[in-house]
């Protein structure tokens, strides 16, 4: 028997390889299926399933693609509609895999459609559990995303009766694997671990714990934040279909000379700069919006760019197909293509360039207590805020910049001095006002992790929130 969890850190996203005997199954695969492919080649096995634990709302799945490569049926639970061939499998119903078993186990409560995967040994005993977005460490998934016509109280009860009648019945020593981990937006309290045993999670989890219904609806409905834009758009991707990656990568790895790119520009096409921010900030092509890779790309990109607009790539030399591949696995589907020698074919070309002033925190300090026109924008998440913000500043988090009218209240008579937690988001939030016209700002180096050193400066915390 073998399990290989497959984790990609940007998306908290865990997929997984079971194998036996030659015969392997796929749970929840990500868009970009060559992993599963090549790892079922070199042990010389073939992918007899496809098994997805629900509609997933933060990726689009692998599960059309890997179907169509290797002729494996995608089985989904009980209520899953598509647009597409699928096997659903009953509450109970149990898939031979070598000399292994998988038992398909309804669980309703994150969607109605969702469904765990109790893997039994060469002994039919239970081995462990796949839980997809039912059951993470230290949580368990929320229940505010769309399901029908039901309101996450509603479909909080429904998880509720769920972990008492299929999940806390499990054996303790059953391991617990489950598609996401620490930092992912499906849940707001996920583990560092990415797997666990059912004895631990009854022992910590507190959804786990001795409750009545209500109790547990309170629990897991409180302290939700707004899930991000593209979940919707991901689910109904993942429920109606896809074109093929294949295809995306043609059009997106199409290099551009700068006249052709220019010309893109001028039809309103949205240029998207993945370098790193600190690289960004000292130059980049006007009008050109921020995301690098080197942070949560592909969840900030589907959370701020419009989904129906051309995309055209400026990246660092060999890191187009990465940008592509990882912009398709929240659902973009337009790039046409990537700037050919990057911004330095650009700046060697004469054109104009932007760049951003980059300030450290003790200039900060020192300037607002002589400029009038000075505001801070702290685009942190509103929890973070409330956990600390300079006195004064103004909170926009970075999900809401997408809002023409929250950047209204911004004009190039103030100076603007952004910063987040550490440099990344406040960036992003530079090239989106950048965008709109507004050029009176300064990126704050390293954010609130250094401005909080700042002696000189005056910190609020607002208990309200927090508590």
């Amino acid at each position: 028997m073998i399990i290989e969890q497959i984790y990609t850190n940007c998306l908290s996203e865990a997929a997984y390889y079971i194998e036996s005997e030659g015969e392997v199954a796929i749970i929840d695969p990500l868009r970009d299926t060559d992993e599963y492919v090549k790892l079922s080649k070199d042990n010389n096995a073939s992918i007899k399933y496809i098994f997805e634990t629900h509609f997933h709302a933060d990726f689009v799945s692998g599960h059309i693609d890997l179907s169509k490569q290797t002729g494996a049926p995608i089985i989904y639970g009980p209520n899953a509609t598509t647009n597409f061939a699928v096997h659903h499998a009953k509450d109970g119903e149990l898939f031979k895999l070598g000399k292994l078993t998988i038992e398909a186990v309804h669980t309703p409560g994150h969607t109605l459609e969702s469904t765990c995967y109790l893997l039994r040994d060469e002994n039919d005993k239970p081995h462990a559990i796949f839980t997809g977005d039912t059951l993470f460490v230290g949580d368990v998934g929320r229940p505010d995303l769309s399901s029908g016509n039901m309101t996450s109280e509603e479909l909080a009860g429904v998880m509720y009766d769920t972990i008492q009648n299929k999940l806390l019945p499990l054996a303790d020593d059953i391991l617990v694997y489950p598609a996401h981990g620490a930092g992912s937006s499906c849940g707001k309290n996920l583990g560092s671990n990415t797997f666990s045993t059912i004895a631990e999670q009854k022992q910590t989890n507190y959804a786990l714990q001795p409750q009545t219904k209500e109790q547990f609806i309170k629990a897991v409905t409180t302290g939700l934040g707004t899930a991000p834009k593209y979940f919707a758009i991901n689910a109904q991707i993942n429920m109606n279909g896809y074109e093929s990656l294949v295809i995306i990568k043609e059009k997106g790895l199409t290099p551009l000379s700068v006249n052709a790119f220019k010309k893109l520009i001028s039809e309103d096409v949205l240029v998207l700069d993945t370098r790193h921010a600190s690289i960004f900030t000292q130059g980049h092509i006007p009008t050109s919006i921020f995301i690098g890779l080197e942070g949560r790309f592909a969840e900030w990109a589907g959370s701020i760019l419009p989904f129906d607009k051309p995309i055209i790539l400026v990246t660092e030399n060999g890191k187009e197909e990465e940008t592509v591949i990882r912009l398709s696995r929240v659902g973009f589907d337009k790039m046409q293509g990537y700037l050919k020698g990057g911004f330095e074919a650009w700046q060697a070309a004469g054109e104009k360039v932007d760049m951003i002033v980059d300030v450290e925190a003790d200039e900060l300090a020192m300037d607002i207590p002589h400029d009038p026109n000075l505001v801070v924008v702290d685009v942190r998440r509103e929890t973070e805020y409330a956990d600390g913000h300079l006195k004064d500043a103004q909170n926009l988090p970075l999900h809401e910049m997408t809002n023409v009218a929250h950047l209204a209240q911004f004009n190039d008579s103030q100076n603007l001095y952004i910063h987040c937690a550490g440099g990344y988001r406040s960036v992003i939030a530079a090239s989106i006002l950048k965008k709109e016209g507004i050029h009176n700002l300064r990126n704050v180096l390293g954010g609130w992790a250094k401005i909080k050193e700042e002696k000189k400066l005056k910190i609020e915390k607002d208990v309200s929130v927090l508590n």
